[in-house]
């Protein structure tokens, strides 16, 4: 490995620490007072959601197709996970480590789905997958609201508290970083090159249906991860809420942050995600004024607020010495080289 990763992924890994440490700080020194576990519990919303928002763009940014039905994949990893945690409750398991099992086993789940999904409906696109990926959302939807172990379209409640902020952080940052490594993978490079061009890489002998079923896959993982986490997080849950609005709300924050970019995804999912509770005191107008910043933004930045682009610190402290080199790259260019970001 060259120097400069090295160096790059290591300031990367202390930029990650410090704003750790820096919720730390603020959090317990209750420095905003009685209003700090009310923030807390924003932050950890914006952990679970920066997760799910991310994993879409693998399918939106990285492999170039429309799915509205991303909501469908986050309620099979929290139903699962919920009933795995339930399960080996009281089992002498340590906190820590049912939540990762009930975790790992709500990713496999929706692994498992998004491959049963991803086969027959991947070989569509543009507008008929959209609406392939709709109807399989509302199909779990709706299986949910009938079957007993979840709940029978009640509410799904005494579900284990196992997700806290700090922990939700640390997995949030690992899935992130994960998900950077397969876009710069092998992999990921060649499920860019079926996104640009479908009958280019078809024709070089690439199977295309393999990688995209592959990708596809790796996104409801990281979905049902993060629909895990809400689970243990919220501790009751009823199917409604994995609507099809719900999958409409992942996929703006995509597109707000920047398709193709997971620090856009960071970004985007933070902010959306919290910008309706930090309105709530103006109860009566802050879906308006929610609607009014998606419209501002699709204005002024219709490929996002990041577009394809990656947040690098080790750039960042190069330009700030003067020492990067000021060059113009085009986005193939830029893509092709995989920019390093946190």
């Amino acid at each position: 490995m060259k120097k400069a990763y090295k160096i790059s992924y290591l300031l990367n890994v202390l930029g990650v620490l410090a704003i750790f440490l820096l919720f730390v700080f603020l959090f317990e020194t209750q420095i905003f007072g009685t209003k700090t576990q009310y923030i807390k519990g924003i932050c950890t919303t914006a952990c679970y959601t920066i997760i799910m928002v991310a994993s879409l763009n693998l399918i939106v940014g990285c492999m170039g197709e429309f799915s509205l039905g991303h909501a469908g994949f986050v309620s099979v990893g929290a139903y699962a996970s919920a009933i795995v945690s339930g399960a080996l409750a009281g089992k002498g398991l340590p906190d820590l480590g049912l939540l990762l099992l009930a975790l790992l086993a709500g990713g496999l789940a929706s692994a498992a789905a998004g491959v049963l999904v991803g086969i027959p409906a991947l070989r569509l696109r543009g507008d008929y997958l959209a609406i392939v990926t709709v109807a399989f959302a509302e199909i779990i939807r709706v299986a949910f609201c009938n079957f007993e172990i979840t709940g029978g379209g009640k509410t799904m409640s005494g579900i284990l508290k196992l997700a806290d902020f700090y922990w939700c952080y640390w997995i949030m940052v690992v899935c992130v970083t994960v998900m950077y490594m397969y876009v710069r993978s092998r992999y990921g490079r060649t499920v860019k090159a079926i996104r640009e061009d479908y009958i280019a890489a078809a024709s070089s002998g690439i199977n295309v249906t393999y990688y995209k079923v592959l990708t596809f896959a790796v996104a409801a993982f990281f979905a049902g991860i993060g629909g895990g986490i809400y689970a243990h997080y919220m501790t009751a849950m009823i199917p409604t809420n994995f609507n099809f609005m719900y999958s409409a709300e992942l996929l703006s924050e995509v597109i707000i942050g920047g398709t193709g970019s997971l620090t856009g995804s960071i970004l985007g999912a933070a902010f959306l995600s919290s910008l309706p509770e930090m309105m709530r005191q103006f109860s009566q107008y802050r879906m308006l004024a929610y609607s009014v910043v998606l419209v501002l933004v699709m204005i002024f930045k219709p490929g996002g607020i990041f577009g394809s682009w990656e947040f690098s610190l080790s750039r960042l402290l190069k330009a700030g010495t003067g020492k990067a080199s000021v060059r113009k790259e085009t986005p193939k260019q830029a893509d092709s080289q995989g920019k390093a970001g946190v």
